[in-house]
């Protein structure tokens, strides 16, 4: 009897702890693997917005690649200062408008600095990731606008699209990644790591830019027929494609801001989708140009890399294929049209490659998708939702910039003169040259 006393004694002192426990307590097992799990994610994030940082040097190559030697300076000033100002202008307004709940006081929490909580907060890991995916949707706009535009101009508009123009619709189909919340991601609008959000729209705010600077002199002649302004160093152009391929593993698998395994499959599917763009676009420009051209078998990896955007988590393999290449076979013809019918003058494609190819990786969701895309019976309702969101990022980004552009026109200049277009903006516009004591030779 004493001995089933004892029993039942240690029985139920061993299991007084059990249910006196609270249920939404973790155990220490639990709480130690949380706290690994969230370092793991915040040292991942981190990683990958320093590969997307370095996206900001393949973009600066590409476009001084695609341009001519005497405005070389220039094109590496204006990606450093969209980086600087608008990383100064997104911390200050633009985080808190794309990202921060309504306060009552400045309109949303986040703004200025506010409300981020202490230094180990995931707020700040979060900041810095989307402070660079900020500035990749402002330095876009610099290619389409090259070797035309004045300086204090371009450091006007860039200060703008990233404390406004960019967070606004951002907010609409990323808000809810934090405090806030969107009307399209309420609606179900998939744009896993920004082909609308950020590159259309950065796209679409670069056509803008275009057609109010108008063409370089000499791109059209008389007749209209377009001419072309060859670059002057194909070699930093391509250099400057495999350094944003490079980036992408961050940009895209980075958007999981989740140390797990999901970051190998997105890398594999964002892989496909630019290898197979570049060969597209290099099989097409072979058939249609008679050459398999360079610059356009670049930009179709570009164009592959930024259709699978989009879709990057929700797809196949197949499917990133496929995606990627309708976006090599788009970019060409988008280039040609846009440069040859609507006589837009686009030194690097940055229309054709962000604008249209962002467009069609978003529509590709509702299409691709393997939970609800129209191919994998997932009805309409994805694809109609997925344009929408397109629509609504062509109306936002290339009203405004209409907008923008024109005010800067008519108040500060958008445009060099004739005189300093034709010497170069790095005499011009920063009293030096990116080739001193070289000879440029051309070919034309």
């Amino acid at each position: 009897m004493k001995k089933l006393i004892i029993i039942l004694s240690l029985l139920f002192f061993l299991c007084v702890p059990v249910f006196a426990q609270d249920p939404n307590e973790l155990t220490p097992l639990e709480a130690a693997t949380e706290g690994l799990q969230t370092n793991i994610n915040i040292v991942w994030t981190c990683i990958a917005a320093f590969l997307v940082f370095f996206m900001q040097a393949g973009f600066a190559m590409v476009e001084a690649g695609f341009t001519r030697a005497k405005n070389a300076v220039n094109i590496l000033m204006k990606n450093l200062m969209d980086f600087s100002v608008g990383t100064v202008t997104f911390a200050l307004v633009g985080f808190g408008l794309m990202f921060g709940a309504s306060n009552g006081l400045f309109g949303t929490t986040h703004f200025g600095l506010s409300d981020m909580g202490d230094p180990m907060s995931w707020n700040w890991t979060f900041l810095i990731f989307q402070t660079v995916f900020a500035a990749t949707a402002a330095t876009i706009v610099s290619g389409a606008m090259a070797e035309r535009t004045k300086f204090v101009s371009y450091l006007v508009y860039s200060l703008f699209i990233t404390a406004f123009i960019y967070p606004i619709f951002g907010s609409w189909a990323w808000g809810g990644l934090l405090d806030g919340g969107g009307w399209l991601e309420n609606m179900g609008f998939l744009d896993f790591a920004g082909s609308t959000v950020v590159h259309s729209v950065g796209g679409w705010l670069a056509l803008a830019g275009a057609i109010i600077l108008g063409p370089r002199i000499g791109k059209y002649g008389p007749d209209g027929k377009p001419k072309a302004i060859i670059g002057h160093n194909i070699p930093l152009a391509a250099l400057g494609v495999f350094i944003l391929w490079f980036g992408w593993f961050g940009f895209n698998p980075g958007s999981t801001t989740t140390g797990d395994g999901s970051i190998g499959y997105i890398a594999v599917t964002t892989n496909i989708a630019a290898a197979v763009g570049a060969i597209v676009a290099m099989v097409v420009s072979w058939v249609v140009l008679k050459k398999p051209d360079a610059s356009m078998s670049l930009n179709g990896a570009l164009a592959g890399l930024v259709s699978i955007t989009a879709p990057c988590d929700g797809v196949s393999p197949l499917g990133a294929a496929m995606i990627g290449a309708v976006g090599g076979a788009l970019v060409v013809f988008a280039v040609i049209f846009i440069d040859k019918v609507l006589k837009i003058d686009d030194p690097v494609g940055a229309a054709s490659v962000h604008g249209v190819c962002g467009a069609w990786g978003t529509i590709s969701c509702g299409l691709f998708n393997l939970d609800s895309g129209l191919f994998y019976g997932g009805g309409m309702h994805q694809l109609g939702v997925q344009l929408i969101g397109v629509g609504a990022a062509f109306v936002w980004a290339f009203g405004l910039g209409l907008i923008l552009f024109n005010i800067i026109k008519y108040t500060i200049g958008l445009r060099v003169t004739a005189e300093e277009e034709i010497k170069g903006l790095d005499i011009g516009e920063h009293g030096m040259e990116a080739y001193t004591g070289f000879q440029i030779f051309t070919t034309t």
